[in-house]
């Protein structure tokens, strides 16, 4: 089943794209929908997974054609891929099977000033994702009723 069109896809270049799949369904529960090998017969042209609902395209490296593009070249990730999640307990669940998939918490879960609960952690393969959830808002209390405090005030 394809994923939800979105105008924006990350797409991310891995040092071993059928490593990464297999972690990105361990750890996020991917769906892989496509796997394209390039002529080597060996490295990935192109791959597609599905997880949180949208899909992210993945490649192996081509240092021949590119350089090297892979965060471990560069020396860690300028970006962060963040996942936004239904619940709060959901950052904690989601950061907890990526760690155990073998991901490397960067940010514990925890809540913010900001009003979500959110952390962060760079997978095997160098690319940082941040996992959040807006939090309950506070409930305000409840205002007294005039009579009520009329009452308060006469004793």
């Amino acid at each position: 089943m394809p994923a939800k069109p979105n105008p924006i896809v990350s797409y991310l270049t891995v040092s071993d794209g059928a490593a990464a799949i297999a972690f990105y369904k361990k750890a996020f529960g991917a769906k892989e929908v496509a796997r394209h090998k390039a002529e080597d017969g060996k490295r990935l042209m192109h791959a597609e997974v599905v997880f949180n609902g949208h899909s992210v395209y993945l490649c192996d490296d081509f240092p021949e054609w590119t350089g090297g593009r892979t965060p471990e070249k560069f020396g860690g990730s300028a970006v962060t891929i963040h996942l936004n999640l239904p619940a709060p307990k959901d950052v904690d669940a989601w950061m907890k099977r990526a760690e155990k998939a073998g991901g490397k918490v960067t940010m514990p879960a925890a809540d913010q000033f900001w009003g979500d609960r959110y952390g962060k952690l760079t997978d095997p393969f160098g690319h940082d994702w941040g996992f959040g959830s807006p939090l309950p808002k506070p409930k305000k209390a409840a205002k007294k009723a005039p009579a009520q405090k009329a009452k308060a005030k006469k004793r």
